[in-house]
């Protein structure tokens, strides 16, 4: 045995490397000199942080209570990090591109920033957690009191030293080094170097330690095959029987949710990540490492089942084997193993929630009681930050001390491990549902949470304090005032499972259950479904610039008081020395742009979290945060991006489709936003030639005392003409506007249309008889029955007949009229002689206002009768084209379908 003052001493003098190896990592990063502090090896080494002292010891202890369900414990993660790909990759770049700080932070940042999300998850973590140090306390007692003879075999207490005094000085030791290597800077993105090399050391010390272990009792027992050839002769078999029961696949589920959610993996594999390379080594290396690990533990467990006197802790086997075969030194190594362990645990999950329990609970209480305040020195956020982070690690260890000081009487490591794991699996669903559903809700989001961690609380947590109180263990017997189906351990009925599994059943099936149905009966804010779009479609989004969406305007000087608070003076003096030098201005006339503040966010974020810093610009920001009709206006301008992300779960071929109906749409706004500008000029040009002409002559008239009666009537005249013309303008406008819109009233009935060509070319022969122009009839159909509107079809053939009278200058001018039935529509064909149409000005003869036809002069009109023809014809179900015809001029052809009904 070994003397309990050599072994704190030991202990004391480890710790002291780990601070001297935080240390030299803090100045060699601080120096950059990173070489191998960003290796893909240390951060393998860093993630075995999930291997605590429950894996060390609790692992064995397990395995020979409940025979290969400790497996679990490995299979889980071992299945996270073979498929990296596909989950931890996504994670590490949003959290890159984001500057996620925490697991708290992911989901707030995602679900609209609502910092009473991050509010209700580090609550959580910091309660959950509680029991998972308490665990790491009571396996460095227990390790302490075995190694240093506490009794026989690990079992009693240490005579003269307190089980209690011992956890308190391990508590206060982790509280120090936390506080003097892990808050040393306010950016909670930044990496802690020192801590992360100290942990990967550890990770070396503990697994060489429990290897080492391992060797000794195979080569002890003379081989693997001789371990269990002596169980089998002393009847201890290896229990199989129940390692594939409910519990079997719950602690899988547990271990698979615990190493994305726990807080300290997520500090270790997404915070922690400088480069998003390393995960394709950790991908197989911490497989590998979890396999060694393990390798020995079966081995381990069932030789000291086989030689360890009947009542001997199962956990403490790594300790007393080699103790009762006098290997004082390698018991003492394999001491320093488990403390390894259970310290690493501790120091890295101190630092993960003092960094969410300053980001999400106590900045926001320092923005609510500052709110106005303009004073204080630059550092004076920065020093509040790092009080509340510290302060937060000394809450925090001290809640895992009470939780030890209350169960300190259990057996079983395991266990206690698996309520913390339990109640951090309810982030699971919200953090899967995060960056890979869109339609999920804030609300569903966090009343899922709450209520899964409300279940987990009653049906697990509550259970583990049976000891402390006997109105607690009669709660747990018997169920609230006698009501025996709700019972904690017994809800609804659920009677005889494993209590593990049934409370995991039953939180996390609340959870999923009011995850789903609530974010498809409850609609996403804008600014969640933007953040949504940004974190779902992290990798096809890649590149796009990130919006800013706090609206309103501010000063370069109120944005610099806000930074160097946060980030300190020389980082944000760096920060817009930047952005002064990238828009080529100097520092001191910068103005702030949307894109500058949305930057600045992201910068806060990585030391406050996301939505504190969205908090925090909105108050300095003139105007606050934008409300719901300003966010969609936001929404609109980037539409296409948008309705491209959304698109993204449907065919290859749907997603072109959709790009080029959007880049035709886009280019037909540009046609018609050039259109109108032709519009309004051609309207002001047709406006201003009457309108001239009614001034003039009205001036003459009231400037001229004396004019001749003939001159008097002959301006008259004019003005009169002139104004039949004008409004003849503005009526054709307007009949036209309202033609397009639908506006105008209109009533399709059947009339005969070949009646309305004859009234039509009735109307029309004064005119031709005036210019001296021949009218050859072609075929003409006999009476045919069409659907539309008499007067308005006679319309369209009169303008038809009188534009091949108005442009034809031939020496014998002719205009040939035919009609006829041809498959199930009547046809009408008007041709000219005249110049006719180049092939350059066909597609623009129907446009508003074109009156372009070579040779034919200015004819008057406004250019609109064939503009409102084919509206007309249209809107009768009809066509009105300009076709090759009989004779060398333009041919007209109206095509209307018969009714059949007549």
């Amino acid at each position: 045995m070994l003397s309990a003052d050599f072994v704190i001493a030991t202990s004391i003098v480890y710790v002291g490397l780990l601070f001297v190896l935080a240390y030299f990592g803090d100045r060699r990063a601080k120096a950059n000199k990173r070489s191998w502090l960003n290796s893909p090896t240390v951060y393998t080494l860093s993630i075995s942080v999930y291997c605590t002292s429950w894996t060390f010891y609790g692992a064995v202890g397990n395995a020979a209570r409940s025979g290969l369900e400790f497996l679990t414990i490995y299979l889980g993660p071992t299945l996270v990090f073979v498929g990296w790909y596909f989950l931890l990759r996504r994670l590490v770049r949003i959290s890159h591109l984001h500057r996620i700080t925490s697991v708290a932070d992911l989901l707030s940042s995602r679900f609209g920033k609502s910092s009473r999300l991050g509010v209700l998850v580090t609550c959580i973590a910091v309660i959950g957690i509680a029991p998972y140090i308490a665990l790491q306390l009571k396996a460095v007692t227990s390790s302490i009191q075995a190694v240093a003879g506490a009794s026989e075999f690990g079992r009693g207490s240490l005579t003269g030293i307190d089980d209690v005094g011992l956890a308190l000085g391990v508590a206060a030791a982790m509280a120090l080094f936390t506080i003097l290597f892990g808050t040393r800077h306010v950016d909670a993105k930044e990496q802690h170097h020192g801590v992360v090399a100290a942990i990967a050391f550890e990770a070396v010390v503990k697994l060489a330690a429990l290897v080492a272990v391992g060797v000794f009792v195979v080569y002890l027992a003379g081989g693997i095959e001789q371990i269990f050839t002596q169980a089998a002769e002393k009847g201890i078999a290896f229990d199989t029987s129940t390692s594939f029961d409910s519990r079997w696949i719950t602690t899988l589920v547990l271990s698979i949710a615990a190493i994305i959610c726990l807080p300290r993996q997520f500090q270790v594999t997404v915070v922690e990540n400088s480069d998003e390379n390393h995960l394709r080594v950790a991908g197989w290396a911490f497989p590998a490492y979890m396999m060694l690990m393990s390798i020995f533990i079966i081995p381990i467990a069932i030789y000291g089942l086989t030689v360890m006197p009947a009542g001997s802790n199962p956990d403490m086997f790594a300790l007393t084997l080699p103790l009762s075969a006098g290997q004082n030194a390698l018991a003492l190594f394999a001491f320093i193993g488990g403390f390894s362990s259970a310290t690493s645990m501790i120091i890295l999950e101190s630092i993960a929630l003092s960094i969410m329990v300053s980001n999400h609970i106590m900045m926001p209480l320092v923005l609510k009681f500052s709110a106005g305040s303009q004073g204080g020195d630059g550092q004076g956020m920065s020093s509040v930050l790092l009080v509340a982070r510290r302060f937060a690690i000394v809450l925090i260890l001290s809640l895992g001390f009470f939780y030890f000081l209350f169960t300190r009487d259990s057996d079983a490591l395991a266990p206690i491990g698996l309520i913390s794991f339990t109640a951090i699996a309810q982030f699971l669903p919200a953090l899967l549902a995060a960056i890979f559903w869109r339609d999920a809700s804030l609300k569903a989001v966090t009343t899922a949470i709450l209520v899964g961690f409300v279940f987990w609380a009653w049906s697990c947590f509550l259970p583990s304090l049976e000891s402390v109180s006997p109105a607690v263990s009669a709660l747990v017997a018997e169920g609230p005032w006698g009501i025996s189906w709700l019972r904690p351990e017994a809800m609804f009925g659920l009677d005889g499972w494993d209590p593990l599994a049934h409370a995991a059943f039953w939180s996390l099936s609340a959870n999923v259950l009011i995850l789903t149905l609530g974010s498809l009966l409850t609609r996403p804010s804008a600014l969640e479904r933007i953040q949504a779009t940004a974190f779902v479609d992290v990798f096809r989004r890649h590149g796009l610039p990130q919006r800013n969406f706090i609206a309103g305007s501010t000063t370069a000087n109120d944005l610099f008081f806000v930074a160097e608070r946060v980030l300190g003076e020389r980082r944000a003096a760096a920060l817009f020395e930047t952005e002064a030098r990238d828009t080529g201005v100097d520092p001191a006339l910068l103005e702030p742009t949307p894109e500058f503040i949305g930057r600045l966010e992201r910068e806060l974020a990585g030391s406050i979290g996301a939505s504190s810093a969205h908090v925090m610009l909105s108050k300095v920001v003139a105007g606050g945060d934008v409300s719901l009709e300003e966010m969609m206006q936001m929404a609109d301008e980037t539409q296409q991006v948008i309705e491209y992300s959304q698109q993204l779960e449907k065919t290859s071929a749907e997603l072109r489709v959709t790009a080029q109906k959007l880049e035709d749409a886009n280019a037909q706004l540009r046609e018609l936003d050039s259109q109108k500008d032709e519009f309004l000029s051609q309207v002001s040009h047709e406006v201003r030639t009457p309108m001239t002409s009614i001034r003039s002559f009205s001036e003459i008239l009231l400037e001229t005392g004396e004019l001749e009666e003939s001159q008097r009537q002959r301006f008259v005249k004019t003005i009169h003409q002139e104004s039949l013309r004008l409004t003849k303008l503005l009526d054709e406008i307007l009949d036209l506007s309202a033609l397009e819109r639908g506006e105008r009233s209109w009533q399709n009935v059947p009339v005969d249309a070949e009646e309305a060509l004859t009234r039509a070319l009735s109307v029309c022969d004064a005119l031709l008889r005036q210019r001296g122009m021949r009218v050859e009839m072609g075929e003409r159909a006999s009476t045919t029955m069409v659907q539309g509107d008499a007067d308005r079809l006679c319309q369209v053939f009169i303008n038809l007949v009188s534009n091949a009278v108005k442009y034809n200058e031939a020496e014998e001018p002719v205009v040939r009229v035919s009609s006829t039935v041809r498959s199930g529509s009547y046809v009408v064909e008007i041709a000219d002689n005249g110049p006719g149409i180049s092939k350059r000005n066909r597609k623009m003869v129907f446009e508003k206002f074109w009156r372009g036809v070579e040779g034919a002069g200015d004819q008057g009109g406004a250019g609109l009768g064939l503009a409102i023809s084919r509206q007309i014809v249209t809107r009768m179900n009809g066509t009105l084209e300009l076709v090759p015809g009989p004779l060398p001029g333009a041919c007209f052809r109206v095509r209307l379908p018969v009714n059949r009904q007549g």
